[in-house]
């Protein structure tokens, strides 16, 4: 089990984010939903570790160890990963080489064409490509996502998976969400969309850096929708009640 156990996290004496508690568990689905401006991308890379992203309060654990003071290689190590929401250029790397962690990951050459086939890149035409600014970024996306079949990280973290990407491809992005589980890891969504939540099981709403709701997923969308996605002041945390199913 991933967990955030009190999480604050502040920039400029100015708090992202406020308090906040989630935990992840092997074999289901989550999102973490919120209007643009919540502090979602920000849950995503504390718990990536990246530099400059240390909680000002609280901790993160993995498997019941504190995790929160290790890098963000230590935690690749450990089975973390995060699919950018604009994914990096490599200058001199093709898809190949990168795909294949410069030949030290354990995979045939057969199962790099299948991987890119799964996430509509034809291995012919994209094997020798340089995952640079000649690559879209809708292909470097994809790139990302068969980087995550090849890889099979335990927790893997999509940072709006569909931007960047035609509305045509959510089934897509969904297929592979569904397979992080089918080989035992935990997918974790972070977006703005209704459509991109819906394929999880659990969700948590974030606003303004607090926790709104965690429930079942169509529930959190529910009050999303009707709470907000009205809200005119998306940097105050709603207070006003809202019954859901008679509560």
């Amino acid at each position: 089990m991933l967990k955030l156990e009190n999480i604050s996290y502040s920039v400029s004496d100015k708090k992202i984010l406020d308090n906040i508690s989630l935990s992840f568990s092997v074999g289901k689905k989550y999102s973490i939903l919120g209007t643009n401006g919540a502090g979602k991308s920000t849950i995503g890379y504390l718990i990536m570790g990246l530099e400059d992203y240390k909680p000002t309060e609280g901790k993160i654990f993995l498997d019941g160890k504190d995790i929160t003071q290790k890098n963000v290689y230590e935690r690749s190590r450990l089975g973390i990963t995060l699919m950018w929401q604009e994914p990096a250029r490599y200058e001199g790397l093709n898809v190949y080489t990168y795909l294949t962690l410069g030949g030290k990951l354990d995979v045939t050459k057969d199962e790099v064409e299948e991987a890119l086939e799964k996430v509509g890149l034809d291995p012919f035409l994209y094997m020798k490509r340089f995952v640079d600014k000649s690559l879209s970024g809708g292909e470097r996306k994809r790139v990302e996502l068969a980087s995550i079949i090849l890889l099979k990280p335990k927790y893997v973290i999509f940072d709006e998976p569909d931007s960047g990407i035609d509305i045509m491809s959510l089934d897509m992005i969904n297929n592979i969400v569904d397979y992080v589980v089918s080989y035992g890891g935990t997918p974790i969504v972070i977006t703005h969309r209704e459509e991109m939540a819906y394929n999880t099981d659990e969700a948590y709403l974030l606003c303004a850096g607090k926790i709104l709701a965690h429930d079942n997923t169509k529930k959190v969308i529910e009050i999303f929708k009707n709470l907000c996605n009205a809200c005119d002041h998306p940097n105050v945390p709603v207070t006003k009640e809202l019954k859901i199913d008679g509560r």
